[in-house]
């Protein structure tokens, strides 16, 4: 028997044996991993050098990546929350009201035993979205980016409420068709003149002033859903405005006949 310490020692392999070895068993591992698999049919195979098959493969710009599934899926933890995750898409000019609904909502909620989050658009662009503007590239990034956050709080089983002006229909399209069936519109109908006359934060004014380029609403379009799930009247013309609990309590309603308050 030859310990640890013994004098006599084995030849040490080239470097090129011991790499062409590592090849060999490295293949022989992928191989064996992958014969049972299908790979996505959006994915491009990936090889080295050498001609070994990498199992990892190519999404957009980003390259040697590969999903990774995990041991608890998404019917088990909706079950678990009694509830089934979605994405209520609050959309409508500034000011029509999408946060303090969504709030609302979300308190209402919770008080249910339902689990609840929502995503305001100021909030994220204090931290996720703090590095982007508001031209129509920079919106349609922070759509995007947001868009795939909710996908994941709706695949934790969580009800995703999310308050973004999103005034692109392309852009809502993109998540809708990300998020597939759990997406749920929920447009804020109002007229313009009415959040003018509202304008909690003085945007407006600052906007026909000349003091902010591209808003919404004044010098940037504003593109109104054709066939919401939800459409909230929140005002008419005479400026009276609905009550924020009441269409918490009608989407409540909407949300109980679709199925999404029950696993």
């Amino acid at each position: 028997r030859v310990g640890w310490e013994s004098t006599t020692r084995r030849p040490r392999p080239s470097f090129a044996a011991a790499r062409a070895r590592m090849l060999r068993h490295a293949a022989r591992a992928v191989r064996d991993a992958t014969k049972s698999r299908a790979r996505p049919t959006w994915c491009a195979t990936m090889t080295t050098s050498t001609d070994v098959e990498v199992d990892a493969y190519k999404v957009g710009e980003s390259t040697n990546i590969k999903w990774h599934e995990g041991a608890v899926d998404r019917a088990t933890r909706e079950k678990t929350l009694g509830q089934k995750g979605c994405v209520l898409w609050f959309t409508g000019l500034s000011g029509s009201g999408k946060s303090t609904v969504a709030y609302t909502l979300e308190h209402e909620l919770f008080k249910r035993g339902k689990v609840a989050q929502v995503l305001d658009g100021d909030n994220i662009r204090h931290g996720l979205n703090s590095n982007l503007g508001f031209t129509a590239a920079d919106r349609e990034e922070n759509i995007r980016r947001i868009g795939e956050v909710s996908k994941l709080y709706a695949d934790s089983g969580m009800i995703t409420l999310v308050s973004f002006i999103s005034p692109y229909k392309k852009d809502r399209q993109r998540v809708r068709e990300r998020v597939g069936d759990r997406f749920v519109e929920v447009y804020m109908k109002i007229p313009l003149s009415v959040c003018e006359e509202r304008d909690p934060k003085g945007l407006y004014k600052a906007a026909r002033a000349g003091k902010i380029k591209g808003f919404t609403g004044i010098d940037d379009p504003y593109e109104e859903p054709e066939n919401a799930e939800i459409e909230m009247v929140v005002a008419e013309a005479d400026g009276v405005m609905a009550s924020p609990m009441e269409m918490s309590h009608k989407i409540i309603d909407i949300l109980e006949a679709k199925g999404f308050l029950k696993a």
